[in-house]
């Protein structure tokens, strides 16, 4: 079983030598596509394999990956961006479940790492983006997505390879840089598909521009472009509508609009059965000052094996239970909760100050 990854780049030199160095232990065709670099970044690409080629950027990230990809010469293809890294990969069960699926669309698991007031957070999501050629391409300026050719809905497959990505654990100016960059295109790409009378697809750009603002910190734009997302009829089961719920609720508490999140009590059956949503809900009554509602919804959070945010189901549940009664002066209480934090910074430092008080 042979695989091509095939990789779009500009600017990268701070970010490609990892993401390359993981890949070389494994048997793939590297295929890096620059698409104007004025840095380093061919020639550190050119360190790690032969397959390094020019591209002259159109503001499309789609037709530089479909490039890419045609210039890869195994008929199977894993895309990779270049602020992306291989954490780990189970070689022969991942080959094996290609080799199985010709015919189908592989995910793989990204892991989104951020820092935050000096705290390292991580999300989880998987993603589509092993496929082979001759059935599939990607469409869209931005935020492309992996579409087949004759255009039929396709089935998915899990393998076992994670990847870490850091694109967005930028200093807030460059993030704001890169968040705008985004928004244009998104918006270019929005009339396209208005003057096109393309409605299937328009939701999602919705959500992109809305992530946009909010990675930009701007949060009332964001909630407004959610909002009308959410006006479609949407199938609750999709990712990108779970995480378009869950965004707009942080971005009605990050706007000052905590009050109207209480909306989300209307919508739990569809969505509250994660930890990431019952966290979610917990920080909406703990901002409303509903604290006996905030404390079950952590408790129920941190019931779940499982969540995409790190911590949602462990120490940030825990933690935001002993403020609340810290607040109430419930202090024994406080403490017992963020004992249970172990090594969560927030939680040592709360209970240092208490501790310096007594």
């Amino acid at each position: 079983m042979k695989l091509s990854v095939c990789i779009i780049a500009k600017n990268e030199e701070k970010n490609i030598a990892k993401c390359l160095k993981s890949l070389k232990p494994y048997p793939f065709e590297i295929v890096v596509v620059d698409t104007g670099s004025s840095d380093r970044t061919k020639e550190i690409a050119r360190s790690f394999t032969e397959h390094v080629y020019d591209f002259v950027w159109r503001d499309d990230f789609a037709a530089a990956k479909n490039f890419a990809v045609s210039c890869a010469s195994n008929p199977c293809v894993m895309v990779l961006d270049s602020d992306e890294y291989i954490q780990h990969l189970d070689a022969e069960q991942f080959f094996k479940l290609i080799a199985l699926h010709p015919e189908d669309v592989g995910r793989i698991q990204r892991i989104n790492i951020l820092t935050r007031k000096n705290e390292v957070q991580e999300k989880k999501e998987w993603i589509n983006r092993i496929f082979y050629k001759e059935r599939y391409h990607y469409e869209g300026r931005i935020h492309e997505q992996v579409e087949a050719f004759d255009q039929q809905e396709y089935k998915t497959y899990q393998v076992p390879l994670v990847i870490g990505h850091t694109g967005y654990d930028l200093p807030d100016d460059k993030k704001r840089e890169k968040a705008y960059r985004n928004i244009n295109l998104l918006k270019q790409e929005l009339e396209i598909l208005s003057a096109s009378g393309d409605e299937e697809k328009t939701p999602y750009i919705l959500y992109q521009l809305g992530k946009g603002h909010y990675m930009a910190k701007e949060y009332a734009p964001a909630c407004e472009y959610f909002s009308r997302g959410l006006s479609y009829d949407l199938n609750p089961k999709l990712e990108y509508v779970i995480d378009m719920v869950e965004t707009y609720g942080y971005a009605l508490i990050n706007s000052g609009q905590a009050a109207q999140a209480l909306f989300f009590e209307n919508i739990y059956g569809e969505f509250g059965n994660t930890a990431d949503f019952q966290f979610l809900m917990g920080l909406i009554y703990m901002n409303n000052a509903r604290f006996a509602d905030a404390i079950e919804e952590f408790h129920k959070a941190a019931g779940h094996k499982a969540c995409k945010t790190a911590g949602v189901n462990s120490y940030a549940a825990w933690y935001n239970v002993g403020v609340i009664y810290e607040c109430q002066n419930k202090i024994q209480k406080a403490i017992s909760y963020y004992e249970k934090c172990k090594e969560y910074p927030p939680a040592k430092e709360r209970l240092d100050l208490i501790l310096e008080k007594k």
